[in-house]
């Protein structure tokens, strides 16, 4: 690699926000002592209007369905990229976490429960629009909404 291209793809990383994550690696915690949190499985949640109109156009970016009910939402894949179409489902589009789920919503031995992830926001300060029932377990969510009022949705299947 030239010294110009070098340059210019520290540049890029600068400017992306990447130059942090190429110095270290990626299981290096974030703050001292701590653990990054292992939300598991993440996706895009698109509210959309039209479920068809919606599928047609991802399916000609290269995506293809694998999982939903087909009329009110979809779950799309393209490589590691994933989505989900809602129709009258969500408000907004949403950051979609799956606790015990890898990318292939397979299993994870050990995952954390959705109810610890919780416990350890709100211990961090962390509001919430939507609570998991701590006394409960198996399948279930909470929402959180970002600074910039993106919902946060983390909804464990398992």
């Amino acid at each position: 690699m030239t010294p110009a291209r070098s340059l210019a793809c520290l540049a890029l990383l600068a400017v992306t926000g990447c130059a942090s994550m190429a110095a270290s690696p990626p299981d290096k915690p974030t703050t001292a002592g701590a653990l990054p949190m292992k939300l598991g499985n993440f996706s895009v949640s698109l509210a959309v209007k039209d479920l068809a109109a919606s599928r047609a156009f991802y399916e000609k970016l290269g995506f293809r369905p694998v999982g939903g009910n087909g009329k009110s939402w979809l779950i799309l894949r393209n490589d590691s990229a994933k989505i989900g179409l809602f129709q009258g489902m969500f408000p907004k589009n949403t950051l979609t976490f799956n606790p015990g789920w890898d990318a292939n919503c397979q299993v994870v031995p050990g995952y954390t429960d959705v109810r610890e992830l919780q416990r350890q926001l709100k211990a961090k300060g962390v509001g919430f629009q939507t609570e998991a029932d701590e006394t409960t377990s198996g399948p279930a969510h909470f929402v959180v909404v970002d600074p910039d009022g993106n919902p946060v949705l983390v909804d464990q299947h398992i």
